[in-house]
Order: C-alpha cells, then structure tokens, then sequence
C-alpha cells in the first residue's frame, strides 16, 4: 500500500490563471473520465489514481498522483504520476508517466 500527505484545497480556494491546483483526493466524475479515456489501451501497469491537479492553459492539464502495479503476481505497488492533457473537443492524451521511487 502506497501511503502519501496530499494537500487538499480548502472549499473557497480559488487556482491561479495558468497555475497549478492543489493535489485533492476528490477526484470528480470529469477527472475521472479522462483519465479512463487517457490510460485506456495501456498494458503492462495498471494505474489506479489517488488524487489530482488541474492547470488551465489552452485546454486542461492534469496531474495524477497513483498506486501502479505492474501486472504480474505479487508484484510491488509503486507511485506515479500520470500527466495528461486535453485540448478542447480533442480526446485527452498522457504526456509524461513518472514512477516515484521509494
């Protein structure tokens, strides 16, 4: 089991035009659906998000903190960050996937 300190916006907290939100473990039905959409087709690590962050640019960014499991028995959970961005009316790509060493 990963365990993590993520700080999670207070409920009037407003983000900053091109800067990044506070990591919640809040994750709306919205950030839910494009990471599904984004991570869809991925083999080989399974990618169970934890928490985001958003970043308004032209389009959203999205920062995922997960638990990672590579798909074999017993294998190890590991963290990750999975960055994603989707331009307006595109479907939502992943950018970067950084494993987080322990």
């Amino acid at each position: 089991m990963i365990v993590a300190t993520i700080a999670v916006p207070h409920a009037n907290a407003k983000q900053l035009p091109g800067g990044w939100s506070t990591y919640s473990s809040d994750i709306t039905p919205e950030a839910s659906e494009v990471f599904q959409t984004a991570v869809d087709g991925l083999y080989g690590v399974s990618y169970e998000p934890v928490a985001f962050a958003t970043q308004i640019v032209a389009g959203i960014n999205y920062s995922f903190f997960c638990n990672a499991e590579v798909v074999y028995p017993n294998a190890p959970n590991k963290a990750a960050i999975v960055d994603i961005y989707e331009a307006p009316g595109e479907i939502p790509i992943i950018t970067e996937i950084k494993m987080i060493d322990q």
